[in-house]
């Protein structure tokens, strides 16, 4: 009677032992491929690389800026976003402009360095420098973005 129960007991543990495994096979297999993920961005350190906006009267500041970035090595690229309004109080006015946005990535160490050419060369008495360092992303960009922006 023993050994039956035994037996009993270690099969009523097996079983137990699927059902679990298959119950918590999808939740496994997310957490593996989240760790997969992280292994591969394991590389990158959160907010060592930076976006930084500028915003700019035209679409030739805007090129010959972004120029001078890549140029200097201070972005690894810069997007420029055409015709965007922005509403803002200047001197006690509120003013309506449309302006060229651009989307600057850099390391974020380099941001002071940027914003000091941006300032020399924008024509703004007050000109939008702004930098949101990056969490996460693809990490083959990230890493050629670190590639193109020496440290």
């Amino acid at each position: 009677m023993h050994s039956v129960l035994s037996s009993l007991r270690v099969g009523a543990l097996i079983i137990a032992g699927i059902a679990v495994v298959v119950y918590m096979s999808p939740l496994l297999l997310r957490l593996i491929g989240l760790r997969a993920f992280s292994m591969a961005t394991e590389g990158y350190l959160s907010g060592t690389l930076s976006a930084a906006y500028v915003t700019c009267p035209n679409e030739k500041v805007a090129k010959d800026i972004a120029r001078g970035l890549v140029e200097k090595k201070l972005a690894a690229c810069v997007n420029i976003i055409p015709h965007v309004t922005s509403i803002y109080e200047w001197k006690g006015k509120i003013e309506e402009d449309s302006e060229v946005l651009l989307m600057i990535k850099t390391r974020s160490s380099k941001v002071p360095t940027l914003t000091e050419y941006v300032r020399s060369v924008h024509p703004y008495e007050v000109c939008e420098v702004i930098s949101v360092p990056i969490d996460q992303g693809n990490p083959p960009y990230l890493s050629w973005v670190e590639d193109n922006v020496p440290k």
